[in-house]
């Protein structure tokens, strides 16, 4: 029976080795804009989160023109670049944070891509993090020009999903994602709408239904603990940004981690 058990642990942890975003739990996640409130907030940004033990940390690379986000983003973005932050000085501040909790990337093609996307993956493996999620690249995309750059220096990269994704779509989208996980848009609008989060039950569970053990987040017009808990019945976890920063940006962050 204590053999059992111990081959059983080490599965479990050879699995969480593999991939990162499966855990024996529900889970939580918070986005944070890298450069704000403060240029150099990002390291208690991510120690308040291991704090209150966020399972992973969506770190969003700051761009002029965010087409998936909202307001509440578009201004944290907008901030940050003011406040100096770019890709050079971001990958500077994360190779001297040193954190238990996965971390990933989440931006736009076009700052990648000036930055180079060689350079780019390099200096995310050297600084640990788990996942990329690039909005704008589509899968096609991705497998055309950059998935043999990804998986030579083995980055899992996250893609989108929506409720209305053909199913093949997804089925194909989970085989890439079996490293990583499948971020589902929980609406077709753009993040901190403000709008009251409703998820289609149908659609969810087909969905978690043909993705073959490939973690399934979900985000969008997440804001309290009662939607985290909506999600949880779908899903692996939930991904809570312009809820967040909105209480960053009047001193309540705290307050508000409680509440979850």
């Amino acid at each position: 029976m204590v053999i059992k058990i111990w081959l059983l642990t080490l599965l479990i942890f050879q699995i969480n080795q593999m991939n990162p975003f499966i855990k024996s739990h529900k889970q939580k996640s918070i986005f944070v804009t890298a450069g704000y409130p403060k240029i150099n907030s990002l390291e208690g940004q991510i120690r308040l989160l291991e704090k209150y033990n966020i399972d992973f940390i969506e770190i969003g690379i700051p761009f002029s023109d965010p087409l998936a986000d909202g307001p509440t983003i578009q201004k944290t973005s907008e901030i940050a670049i003011n406040n100096g932050m770019n890709l050079p000085l971001l990958f500077n501040q994360l190779n001297s944070i040193k954190t238990k909790i996965p971390l990933v990337l989440m931006g736009y093609l076009n700052p990648v891509l000036n930055f180079g996307i060689e350079k780019f993956v390099i200096a995310c493996k050297e600084c640990g993090i788990s996942s990329v999620i690039l909005p704008d690249m589509s899968l096609e995309i991705y497998e055309r020009f950059y998935q043999s750059i990804f998986e030579q220096y083995e980055l899992p990269v996250s893609f989108l999903i929506t409720p209305n994704t053909e199913i093949s779509r997804v089925k194909k989208i989970a085989k890439e994602c079996r490293k990583s996980f499948m971020y589902l848009v929980s609406s077709n609008s753009t993040t901190g709408t403000g709008s009251k989060l409703t998820l289609n039950e149908d659609s969810l569970k087909s969905i978690y239904g043909l993705i073959e053990g490939t973690p399934l987040m979900i985000g969008f017009g997440i804001k309290t603990k009662a939607d985290i808990e909506n999600v949880h019945q779908f899903a692996d976890g939930a991904i809570i940004g312009s809820a967040y920063l909105q209480a960053l940006e009047k001193g309540r962050e705290v307050e508000f981690l409680e509440r979850l």
